[in-house]
């Protein structure tokens, strides 16, 4: 149908939601606004499916979280009945609607006679692929945007191992969820009647404590604790989201007293008031933290997402500022810290892996093969490297020790299969707690890292493309790259060229499988050991171009890095 099709449908729909009522008439009177809203469904991408709040069959509403769950319903309709009595547990951000995205979820699972296991308040998605694996349901379900503006949200869903859903399972909810294509018939239940069926079942405290207790592990010298841990300053920003549920009771528990907490963002407000993007990559975000640091002469400021699965750091210099640190570089300090701490105590595993998306940081590798330590490449979603950490598991080939994406996503131990920030938080805070015993900081071990490996700089180029014109136009721009091929950027010659979506991996020897997945990936390697990568975004109206350098001094890396980003900007 067309979008005119699908507004009128939505139109004379008699008793939609009130909410989505008064705002229907509103878009109603702009057509580009319109045909966004309701040209195509939802896609689900590398992280579930994220969008705008609104209404229409492209928005986050009642409706199309309905949908999904009705997908993911379906599916479990055809597994064993042992299976699908596990049921799906289910949490939420502080943003709008998103508790009731989790009711609305839990409704549409109770008509199929599936169990939900819902958080009585918000807590952290990675507290939500614990709660999967420790409660041993089939499925979970995160409502959140993670780090965006307060006007998206989104639906993420879990397998059993407590990773995101496969792409195998997930196409098939798709396909089902695409089916329901009537998003106002879906049949649900009303709260009162899953309890009295005993199909819902709150979850809190005593998910809480468990998880707790698991954190407990990340700390890998707590002598290390105990002698320095109530000398240390932090300074802690949830910015607005779930991250105070649990990161103070942790800290405060393992013996971080001086732990404090920016109060104007502990307030679970989905306006995010004190910064229009609740991303701990952003400088902005820092300014209250920052302010407080100053008055108390913290060590270091740590702030995570709404969803407390990504975090960011900035750390103080010698002269009282403080110095935000990239994913890069936060992931390197905390890899260096842990294989090294764990060598110290004698607990290095000989078949130990880590395991990084391919646009991450070499850096890493670099560290990983200085104390023979497996270095893993997968694609990028925390999801694979889930995946990776299940296959060491069955195999028993390797012992997990970290994971992490360039953007600022980190896992320390694996009862979480996701990106965990109270994880690297704790793990964070014990790295800093360290060096400050060797009368040094973070930022001086990261210098440290530079002066023994090299200068490794990276830089992700973000650009938007909104709306269906948008979807089109980065469609057009990998066609064009994958159809033209590039011998050559700024100068320097391409020595390798990968195609992740055609399974080719090419050099001057011949053409050889990836080994990865399929996925619209394109990535090349230079001669001079630099590497640039073109990722559409599964997720975001955004096309993504990755950039990673390396020089012997840090004013060849700054220059190095600049010249190549300024020629990706054109790349269009």
């Amino acid at each position: 149908m067309s979008w005119q099709d699908n507004m009128q449908q939505w139109l004379d729909y008699k008793d939609l939601d009130p909410d989505m009522k008064e705002q229907l008439d509103e878009i109603k009177q702009d057509d580009k606004v319109a045909e966004e809203a309701f040209y195509a469904p939802m896609e689900f991408g590398t992280a579930g499916m994220r969008g705008l709040i609104g209404p229409g069959i492209n928005r986050m509403n009642i409706y199309t979280v309905r949908q999904a769950t009705e997908g993911l319903a379906s599916f479990m309709d055809t597994l064993d009945d042992k299976v699908k009595a596990q049921g799906v547990a289910i949490s939420y951000d502080s943003r709008y609607y998103s508790q009731d995205f989790a009711y609305e979820s839990a409704k549409v699972l109770g008509a199929h006679n599936i169990h939900s296991y819902v958080f009585d308040s918000l807590r952290p998605t990675p507290e939500l692929s614990f709660a999967v694996r420790s409660l041993h349901t089939y499925a979970g379900i995160m409502i959140t945007a993670s780090h965006n503006p307060k006007q998206y949200n989104g639906f993420k869903i879990y397998g059993p191992d407590g990773g995101q859903m496969p792409p195998a399972e997930s196409d098939n909810i798709t396909s089902f969820a695409r089916k329901a294509s009537d998003l106002f018939a879906i049949k649900v239940k009303a709260v009162p009647k899953l309890r009295a069926e005993k199909l819902l079942t709150l979850i809190g405290e005593d998910v809480d404590l468990n998880y707790m207790k698991n954190l407990e592990t990340v700390i890998v010298n707590p002598k290390l604790i105990e002698d320095i841990g109530d000398k240390m300053k932090f300074v802690y920003s949830p910015l607005h989201g779930t991250g105070k549920m649990i990161a103070p009771r942790i800290f405060q528990q393992l013996g971080f007293k001086n732990f404090n907490m920016v109060t104007e963002q502990a307030i679970l407000d989905p306006e995010f008031a004190t910064t229009p993007f609740p991303n701990p990559e952003f400088a902005q975000t820092f300014d209250l933290a920052i302010e407080r640091g100053k008055k108390i002469g913290a060590n270091i400021l740590i702030a995570t997402d709404p969803d407390a699965d990504r975090l960011g750091a900035a750390v103080r210099q010698p002269d009282g500022s403080y110095k935000l640190m990239t994913g890069n570089q936060i992931a390197s300090v905390l890899l260096n810290y842990l294989l090294q701490a764990k060598k110290g105590l004698g607990d290095l595993p000989t078949n130990g892996a880590v395991v990084k998306s391919i646009v991450s940081s070499e850096l890493a590798t670099a560290i990983a093969d200085k104390y023979d330590i497996k270095m893993f490449d997968v694609l990028t979603g925390f999801k694979y490297i889930a995946e990776k950490i299940e296959q060491f598991e069955e195999t028993g080939s390797n012992e997990f020790l970290f994971g992490f994406e360039e953007s600022y996503g980190y896992l320390v131990k694996p009862f979480v299969r996701d990106k965990d920030a109270m994880q690297s938080t704790l793990l964070l805070a014990e790295a800093a707690a360290y060096y400050e015993s060797k009368c040094k900081t973070i930022y001086d071990a990261l210098e440290d890292l530079y002066k023994e490996f090299g200068y490794y700089r990276e830089k992700t180029i973000s650009k938007t493309f909104a709306g269906i014109s948008g979807k089109d136009k980065m469609a057009q721009i990998m066609k064009t790259l994958r159809e033209e091929g590039i011998d050559e950027i700024n100068g320097v010659k391409v020595v390798e060229s990968i195609d992740y979506l055609n399974n080719t991996d090419t050099t001057a020897a011949g053409t050889k499988e990836t080994g990865l997945p399929k996925a619209n990936v394109l990535k090349y390697v230079l001669a001079d050991d630099t590497w640039v990568a073109a990722r559409p975004s599964g997720t975001e109206p955004k096309m993504k171009f990755y950039i990673g350098i390396k020089s012997d001094t840090e004013d060849g890396a700054a220059k190095k890095l600049d010249e190549f980003a300024k020629e990706i900007e054109g790349w269009e």
